[in-house]
């Protein structure tokens, strides 16, 4: 059984009975204004899987509009790539390329071990890879494909924080993209969605194993967005429709999720840890 742990005294003793101007009272007094930054980011050092081209791209364009120097790991699509890098530097950011296969474990160590030497320094891991492949029937779902889909989406997630963690630092951040799928389930993408499932309680019990160290870890739940990924999965008659289903009646575009991705890597989500964002057109799940 796991101990609680013992309350430690963070303030004095304090009690605070006037009316008026209660808060100039108090010891230390409340904190109402960051300091103001052109760069959210300035400084860092960012590491983005499967950022060549979707999501991952749009948060490594939103990283380097705010600072950061990004590293862009994808596994095969050289053309894709190269555009990203190409915007991102246009950006005025460093852009680097590392083209690795994220699911086998020594290359997330590979990954990590080139970054430190270059940089010196990492302090956001983003574990955005992904792959799937829909099946209408379990009984079509093969060996194969089902260890594929959890090399990619779980196992190279847990592998790349197992690589960075001698180098993460107090204030260091990492975000997992799991799915709005993880909560409401798909019974075309079981596999998927079971994926996404375990990277919500991966990053649960990151983040309470981080907490005492000051590294934050929390994951975004997108819903259905337009990324390459669609149409290169689904048939044309879903692909037509796709988003439809959502309150607000459309897909989401990866720029619309790259800020929360932004929102948690920064100073604006300094008290979250252990949490799921959900940019998913509105849809109410529990979570």
């Amino acid at each position: 059984m796991q101990k609680a742990n013992k309350p430690k005294k963070l303030r004095p003793e304090q009690q605070v009975k006037q009316k008026k101007g209660q808060e100039s009272a108090m010891t230390p007094e409340p904190k109402y204004q960051r300091t103001k930054t052109n760069k959210k980011l300035d400084g860092k050092v960012a590491v983005i899987t499967g950022a060549d081209s979707g999501i991952g791209r749009a948060v490594a364009i939103l990283f380097a509009q705010e600072g950061a120097k990004v590293v862009i790991v994808y596994k095969e699509d050289d053309i894709e790539a190269d555009k990203t890098k190409t915007i991102v530097e246009a950006e005025g950011a460093i852009a680097v390329l590392i083209k690795k296969d994220v699911s086998k474990r020594k290359n997330c160590i590979a990954i990590i071990e080139r970054v430190t030497k270059m940089f010196g320094q990492l302090d956001i891991l983003i574990n955005n890879a992904a792959i799937q492949i829909p099946e209408k029937k379990l009984s079509e779902i093969t060996e194969e494909n089902l260890r594929a889909t959890f090399d990619v989406n779980f196992f190279a997630q847990f592998f790349m924080v197992q690589a960075a963690e001698p180098y993460l630092k107090q204030g260091a951040s990492i975000i997992n993209t799991t799915s709005v799928t993880a909560y409401r389930g798909s019974k075309g993408l079981l596999d998927y969605s079971a994926t996404k499932g375990a990277i919500v309680s991966f990053t649960r019990s990151l983040s309470a194993y981080f907490a005492d160290k000051g590294i934050r870890v929390n994951a975004v739940a997108p819903g259905p967005i337009w990324t390459p990924l669609i149409p290169e999965t689904f048939p044309p008659d879903k692909v037509s429709k796709f988003g439809s289903e959502t309150p607000m009646g459309r897909a989401g575009e990866p720029v619309e999720v790259a800020t929360a991705f932004l929102f948690l890597a920064s100073e604006d989500g300094s008290y979250y840890s252990g949490q799921v964002l959900h940019p998913n057109g509105g849809e109410i799940i529990n979570g």
